[in-house]
């Protein structure tokens, strides 16, 4: 597995490329198997600012593409057992006072699946059942970590949540691909903890010198690692003033199935004016046409 921004990196320009999931979202298999009570640190004896460490983690918070965009998308299914599948999805995001909008368009069998969801410290989702035509709903908290149109995606995972949870423990430095990565533990809610015991805590790495999330874990009882989402390629683009680095590939593993699922951006629209009626759940009711002109990307 790699991370690589055209096969290399640009200061500060990656400092604002995009995760989603987590876009939250594969761990190399050699380390999948390992379930740490926290991730192998160096440099960090008697040196752990939590305060710093917090710092950083809100300065992350608000970085995300400038300006409104699009991206096409490719969901490629990839079981442990089976043929590939892949799946065709659609992608525009904004930002409000509370955070990331984003809106989701993904062609599953029963039609197109659209999800409006909003990150920050009040998040919520919204989507439009496949096989009606109204405003979206509310998605039920029970929902948000099942998968979507048959792949390893889930709205939690589009949502990011954890990001914003309170109870947040920086372990320091870790190296992930080689490079030095601020490490967080974030442990979710007493309510949501009832809820999802299945989910005891998430653990994110932040590139050290470009603040770029790079790998999240999912950790169940005893920390074991039961999903993990890694970035896999970023991509420069032109951007208005100047160049804009965005994620272009992302792996989703299932550590109990072995089932992976890869996010792969196929094309690309920067600086769109888009009608803020689109980010609304009754705006869910109107198909989005992809912007007339958009920038093809290799796989």
């Amino acid at each position: 597995m790699r991370l690589a921004p055209d096969r290399s990196f640009a200061p500060a320009l990656i400092r604002r490329a995009f995760f989603m999931a987590g876009v939250a979202m594969g761990l190399p298999a050699a380390n999948a198997q390992r379930a740490p009570a926290a991730p192998e640190t160096f440099g960090n004896a008697g040196r752990v600012d939590q305060a710093e460490g917090r710092r950083i983690l809100e300065d992350f918070r608000a970085k995300g593409i400038a300006g409104q965009y699009f991206l096409e998308f490719q969901l490629r299914v990839l079981p442990a057992r089976g043929a590939e599948r892949v799946i065709a999805g659609r992608m525009w995001g904004t930002r409000n006072g509370q955070g990331e909008l984003t809106r989701v368009a993904i062609d599953a069998a029963a039609g197109e699946l659209r999800l409006l969801i909003q990150n920050g410290a009040q998040p919520g989702v919204w989507n439009r059942a496949v096989e009606g035509s109204g405003p979206g709903v509310a998605l039920a908290e029970a929902a948000l970590l099942e998968p979507v149109a048959g792949t390893d995606l889930t709205p939690f995972d589009l949502q990011r949540p954890f990001l914003y949870w309170t109870e947040v423990e920086y372990q320091g430095l870790t190296r992930v691909l080689g490079r030095p990565a601020h490490t967080y533990l974030l442990r979710p809610s007493a309510g949501f903890a009832a809820k999802y015991p299945a989910l005891a805590a998430v653990r994110v790495y932040l590139d050290s010198q470009y603040e770029a999330l790079v790998k999240t874990e999912y950790l169940g009882p005893g920390s074991r690692v039961t999903k993990s989402m890694a970035v896999l390629d970023l991509k420069k683009l032109e951007a208005r003033g100047g160049e804009q680095w965005i994620v272009k590939s992302v792996d989703l593993r299932n550590e109990a199935t072995r089932n992976k699922t890869r996010f792969q951006v196929t094309a690309a629209a920067l600086n769109q004016d888009i009608p803020p009626a689109a980010f609304t759940p009754a705006g869910l009711a109107e198909k989005l046409a992809a912007p007339a002109v958009v920038t093809r990307i290799a796989p």
